[in-house]
């Protein structure tokens, strides 16, 4: 997909901009927030809804996979399920080179630098293998690789370097490539593409600034236009893979819009661009770095404009690519981890017992197969979501907070609790890695906060349809506490609840459509049928929330969060029990079947029955034993080894 533009100024943009007061802002203007935060949430608001426009109508957020399983009265089951990816030969053999050339340089310990950097030479050979053109159109030089291809990639690219197949992300779908690739006119898309595709050019995306993180309505950086040039002037923050003679896509304000333009960096650093160094534990064998312009000098054919919205447009629809990357690379990495705990438990003994026959270490091997596998499901989910045309925002967002939240979890629950002390030593994996591991948890938006944007959307057209007239509605009459038993109140709120109360009304007594699940085992079966009928309940939980909290909804982050998380959760379940009811493999249902239990105990609040704990440590014995697929890495060296 890419949009029709042509250079002028961002100014112009600005009149659409502005002709219409986002959900947001009206909703915190009527519940008695300050002008500016108002003014500010609207914002992201607005450049959330341009992103909208973007996408046919059906593939919009309001009629999306997720938003549909809440409001629509039955459950679209088969926009739940993915079917297995078939890669083109020539985008496998890209791929396959691709992982020969890292494998190549792992096998010789030459992938990092005497800094901890990963090596020029490493950059280079994944280049001349096809690595960097991977997502560009090969109208452009690229291979124009599906992403329902591209993002498992991504997995077998971790379980060999994480941080490649981050890079991978970062150059492919934040950085400059999408940005371009979507919102550049053909002559950008020339100028630029080829040298993106052929690795003579990596990329980042500049957004972060240090006063503005999630709020991104703080931005400061300016660009002014100077006859031929924008003068660029700010400080960008925490941006990965920036040095010296990368291309970038810096998010400036140009008369007051977010705009943003395509920056060749100089080879060198000079007057008007230094690089701000910083000590940071995350990323460190790529660069992350801030960025200080001082009347910096960029073309103005370099600026993108996207037709409809701002810079913010441009922003967020990359984000979606990136969030599903997160949850493939966590896959990736938890797989590492198991590939290191199973040599560890059959070789470390307790009480004259290799410690792989304790229920709790095979409890844990079985909890990170379902983590695993889940993950695997959402990745198919979104990647084939993305491929259809749909936006993918609500379901991406599921993938990252579980992918991240996984992985953290895997880390410190499981992998460092087998290990034991082992795991602080210089050379263990956890110990070196403990912040990668960490970190995703921040990148593409802290999980809660991104819960509550996901919460957000769901709400979006409920409130505006139903909310919004009687917000308006009470703050014409000036009641900020409204009583339904007082006349008064109800005679203002007479023309404006009607239609609610008939929603209302078919919630309570109509009836809704039983899910039409495929053919299943029986027990994903249950997971998939119960996720369905649950999420099917949640409007009235939903509505009953808003209806409560009314204008104040917006101060009530930690039930906001709460509700975002029972629904997340709930179409984890479905996607992963129907993708699983695909696979051939009888670990990975099995797998699946623990994940399914373990976040339904969490929806339900219930405690794990000992019918539980068998059938997880069941799936451990499995997993010990070598039984769970693409886990063909080789295992880290046991370090201390007593048998010597």
């Amino acid at each position: 997909m890419s949009s029709d533009t042509t250079n002028s100024s961002a100014s112009e943009n600005k009149p659409e901009d502005v002709q219409e007061t986002s959900f947001a802002e009206t909703a915190l203007t009527l519940g008695g927030k300050s002008a500016d935060e108002a003014r500010r949430t609207g914002a992201i608001d607005s450049a959330d809804d341009q992103v909208e426009k973007l996408f046919q109508p059906q593939y919009q957020t309001a009629n999306s996979p997720a938003h549909r399983a809440v409001w629509d009265r039955g459950i679209p089951v088969e926009l739940f399920e993915s079917n297995p990816v078939e890669t083109p030969p020539e985008i496998r053999k890209v791929m396959d080179d691709s992982l020969e050339v890292v494998r190549g340089f792992q096998k010789s310990k030459t992938i990092t630098d005497e800094n901890g950097k990963i090596r020029n030479e490493v950059l280079q050979g994944l280049a001349d293998a096809g690595y960097w053109g991977l997502l560009v159109d090969k109208k452009y030089g690229g291979s124009g690789t599906p992403f329902r291809a591209f993002a498992p990639f991504l997995t077998e690219m971790a379980m060999i370097d994480p941080t490649l197949a981050g890079l991978a992300s970062v150059h492919g779908c934040i950085g400059a490539v999408d940005p371009v690739s979507t919102f550049g006119n053909e002559e950008q898309k020339q100028r630029y593409l080829p040298k993106l595709a052929s690795g003579e050019k990596l990329s980042a995306f500049a957004l972060t600034e240090p006063g503005a993180g999630s709020d991104l309505s703080a931005l400061r950086t300016t660009a002014k236009l100077d006859g031929d040039s924008y003068v660029l002037n700010g400080e960008k923050l925490f941006i990965t893979n920036v040095v010296p003679g990368r291309t970038i896509g810096a998010v400036c304000l140009i008369d007051e819009v977010p705009a943003v333009l395509v920056v060749d960096l100089p080879p060198e650093e000079n007057e008007n661009f230094q690089l701000r160094k910083y000590g940071i534990w995350a990323l460190k064998h790529t660069y992350n770095q801030g960025i200080i312009f001082k009347d910096f000098r960029v073309p103005k054919e370099n600026l993108l404009l996207p037709g409809k919205g701002n810079g913010l447009t441009i922003a967020y629809h990359g984000l979606n690519l990136g969030r599903i990357s997160l949850c493939a690379n966590a896959a990736g990495t938890m797989r590492l981890m198991m590939a290191s705990m199973i040599p560890w438990i059959h070789f470390r003994e307790t009480y004259g017992e290799p410690i792989a026959k304790r229920e709790l270490v095979q409890r844990r091997l079985g909890k990170l197969a379902g983590m695993i596998v889940a993950s695997d499901a959402l990745v198919a989910w979104c990647s084939t979501l993305i491929d259809a045309g749909y936006r993918g925002e609500m379901e991406c967002i599921i993938a990252k907070i579980f992918g991240s939240e996984s992985q953290k979890e895997a880390a410190i629950e499981l992998f460092m609790k087998t290990h034991g002390g082992r795991s602080f030593l210089h050379g263990h994996m956890f110990g070196d890695n403990v912040h990668e591991y960490l970190a995703p948890c921040i990148y593409e938006g802290e999980g809660e906060m991104l819960g509550m944007a996901f919460f957000k959307s769901l709400v979006k057209k409920h409130g505006t349809q139903f909310f919004e007239p009687i917000g308006k509605a009470l703050h014409e009459a000036g009641i900020k506490n409204p009583n339904p038993f007082n006349p008064a109140h109800a005679w203002a709120l007479k023309g404006a609840i009607a239609p609610y109360a008939s929603w209302m009304m078919k919630e309570y007594v109509g009836s809704k459509p039983s899910p039409k699940l495929p053919q299943m085992q029986e027990d994903l079966k249950a997971h998939a049928q119960f996720a369905a009928d649950r999420l099917q309940d949640m409007p009235l939980h939903i509505s009953g929330t808003m209806r409560k909290h009314q204008l104040k909804l917006a101060d009530r982050q930690c039930r906001m969060s709460y509700l975002s998380q029972n629904v997340q959760d709930l179409m984890t379940i479905l996607c992963t029990s129907l993708y699983a009811a695909k696979h051939e493999n009888e670990t990975v249902r099995a797998a699946a079947d623990i994940a399914c239990r373990d976040l339904k105990r969490k929806i339900l609040l219930t405690r794990p029955s000992d019918r539980y704990f068998r059938r997880v440590s069941e799936v451990g014995a499995m997993v010990a034993e070598g039984n769970f697929p693409g886990v063909d890495v080789p295992p880290d060296e046991i370090m201390m080894r007593y048998d010597k």
